[in-house]
């Protein structure tokens, strides 16, 4: 049974509420940023139900939520559509009975989720093989290892089979997968140099990632040098040792070094130099034709699961990414 989309059954969530939530934010907010899936509709829904209570009490969606409070919430589950294959061309670098390697064009979502249940890579993937590491359970993302951002490109690893996928995932785990990026960035970092912080969900804004400093959030180690310099911007080489989610931008641009494009972490605006006249209408033909961060996932290396041997493999930049230091090499050197 299910209701506009979304199954009869319920998710019986708990929350409390960081002793460091003093920014004001209405609950109907909170619960929709910190709930997977649920939009504010349903979280509204439900409060007006009665099936969100904060302290033991029924609530309304107006309601600021204060620190230490404790939310208890039953929201609808969202129906979750069946994988389906679909005839979506993919770039293989390489492929054995193990694993994959995926040259992932910018903008396409690695895998199906809450807005994107079509189109996505996964979906590519099991058009191409059907062979994926979890491919008949529904609660998991067959084959995908590790991910990269929607608006990122480069390579990505995955898994045939589920021996195959514990192996490369441990491997991740342990950061000895060899990741390395290029991105185009504002200003001038020094020439080399690493981040290390703890990061988690941003305080405010559910939906981005952020550096703490409260204690809270999962280390983060990103270790970069400069391989271009250019007028108020530079080309730079960064170096995972972590995964965490948007790290090598969340990194720069709590640095003051925010990605070329990226809308989300404040670099698809003229961030140093002037910005008017031919320079303004440069970077604004530039954000519109890159339509995302200016990042690609360039190497990757690690243990081939079946013969213990280290494997490597590179991709070329893609073509709005050369366009870009083009751009900047003839107009901004």
């Amino acid at each position: 049974m299910s209701e506009n989309g979304y199954e009869k059954e319920t998710r019986h969530l708990r929350f409390e509420v960081a002793p460091g939530q003093t920014t004001p934010v209405r609950i109907d907010r909170y619960l929709a940023d910190m709930v997977q899936n649920a939009t504010r509709s349903k979280v509204q829904q439900a409060i007006s139900e009665g099936r969100v209570l904060v302290n033991g009490k029924p609530t309304k969606a107006s309601y600021l939520v204060q620190p230490d409070d404790l939310i208890e919430a039953e929201i609808l589950k969202h129906k979750v559509p069946e994988l389906a294959p679909e005839p979506i061309p993919i770039d293989i670098i390489f492929e054995d009975d193990d694993f994959l390697i995926i040259n992932k064009p910018s903008h396409m979502v690695v895998h199906p989720a809450f807005g994107n249940w079509t189109g996505t890579l996964v979906n590519a993937l099991l058009h191409h093989t059907g062979q994926l590491s979890g491919a008949n359970d529904p609660a998991v993302r067959p084959g995908i290892v590790h991910r990269i951002d929607k608006g990122t490109s480069g390579l990505l690893v995955v898994a045939k089979h589920d021996t195959a996928h514990q192996l490369l995932a441990k491997q991740f785990a342990k950061h000895t997968i060899e990741r390395s990026y290029q991105a185009i960035v504002w200003g001038q970092p020094p020439d080399e140099g690493t981040f290390d912080s703890l990061m988690g969900r941003h305080p405010r804004d559910r939906k981005l990632m952020a550096v703490l400093t409260d204690g809270r959030g999962k280390q983060a180690i990103t270790h970069f040098k400069v391989l271009e310099r250019f007028d108020h911007l530079s080309l730079i080489e960064a170096r995972l040792e972590t995964g965490r989610t948007h790290q090598i931008r969340v990194h720069l641009a709590d640095a003051g070094f925010p990605l070329l494009a990226d809308a989300v972490y404040g670099g698809a605006a003229v961030r140093y130099g002037s910005n008017t006249g031919f320079r303004k209408d440069l970077f604004l033909k530039l954000f519109k034709e890159l339509g995302r961060q200016c990042l690609h996932a360039k190497t990757l290396g690690f243990l081939h699961p079946s013969t213990g041997e280290p494997v490597h493999f590179e991709s070329p930049l893609p073509a709005d990414f050369e366009h870009a230091l083009e751009q900047l090499r003839t107009y901004c050197s």
